[in-house]
């Protein structure tokens, strides 16, 4: 995953204009809401949107949206990048028949008309250019997507913003509950255990020629949120963005942590550079997470930018590594 980017677009036509006139609504999904009617929302751009009912073909152009979307049962008619979906994001799997509208920073126009959905639904800033073109033709609800200052906090306003455009509040509701629970839940077995107050370092990283490039989860981002929140502290206290709480160093500045009880965590879903890129960095085999051995590499798949499902998947993954 990168941070969202600016990108070129295709021009939406007056044949796909003609084509969007109508909307066809696909079956209920079993214990799916009843609601009917029109739907107003307001995301995130304080914009409301009105809906002739709740949607039923969506296409989501985030693979955390996606994932709400597909955990509440409504399964997206399209989104972006389904293979790379696939790949790096598995709580809440897509079918076959979801079609791909392109990339996540350069989805096609076209193809998202093309599939007549009810709704699309977009991150904040993941193109200024890309929503006016698209509201031409489909109503498109903005989440918020990231905010450091209050993930938690901003992760239960988008996938309630999401759950009211399918119409599936109380299912939201009962989700959200779920994960509060799983939170406390790991909270109570890393207090037992004794780990409570843990220090971690959360990263993810990648290759640039033949240099490895490591970007730490700082406080506020949506996955050192979920590791305090089950009781650890975040050990990184370099600089971040103030959206998603990401750092940007290189293994010199990983020699910055020198508590010896510290745990790292990593996302690799793809290419694992802290086991080939490093495996012979004198300087990384120094650092007192890899001396100590306390290294836990995140399941292929788990999204550290996801929606409730996701949370919980981590959560039981750090409270796992420091309790057993």
């Amino acid at each position: 995953m990168r941070l969202p980017i600016p990108a070129a677009l295709v021009a939406a036509t007056a044949l796909l204009l003609s084509a969007c006139g109508t909307t066809e609504n696909t079956a209920a999904a079993p214990g799916e809401s009843a609601a009917s009617g029109p739907v107003t929302v307001t995301d995130a751009r304080g914009k409301a949107v009105t809906l002739k009912a709740p949607a039923k073909r969506v296409v989501a152009l985030e693979w955390g949206e996606a994932e709400m979307v597909a955990s509440l049962g409504v399964m997206p008619v399209g989104a972006a990048d389904v293979a790379g979906y696939n790949v790096w994001d598995k709580a809440a799997p897509l079918s076959a028949e979801v079609k791909d509208v392109g990339k996540r920073n350069e989805p096609s126009v076209d193809a998202i008309v093309g599939l007549n959905p009810d709704v699309v639904i977009i991150a904040d800033e993941r193109d200024s250019t890309l929503v006016p073109q698209i509201e031409k033709y489909v109503p498109v609800v903005v989440t918020k997507s990231s905010d450091a200052s209050r993930n938690f906090d901003r992760l239960r306003e988008d996938f309630k913003l999401i759950a009211k455009t399918v119409g599936k509040e109380a299912d939201a509701d009962k989700q959200l509950s779920e994960m509060d629970a799983k939170l406390a839940e790991g909270k109570k077995a890393v207090e037992a255990k004794g780990a409570a107050g843990t220090p971690f370092l959360m990263a993810d990283g990648y290759l640039e020629g033949s240099t490895v490039s490591i970007r730490p989860f700082g406080k506020g981002s949506l996955v050192s949120d979920t590791a305090e929140a089950v009781g650890l502290k975040n050990a990184w206290t370099g600089k971040v963005d103030p959206q998603w709480g990401l750092g940007q160093t290189d293994v010199e500045g990983l020699t910055a942590i020198t508590d010896p009880k510290t745990v790292l965590f990593y996302s690799a879903s793809e290419e694992d550079v802290f086991t080939t890129g490093l495996a012979q960095n004198a300087v990384y085999q120094r650092l007192p997470f890899v001396v100590s051995k306390k290294i836990h590499k995140l399941e292929s798949g788990t999204w550290t930018f996801g929606g409730p499902k996701s949370i919980m998947l981590t959560a039981d993954q750090i409270v796992k590594a420091v309790t057993t």
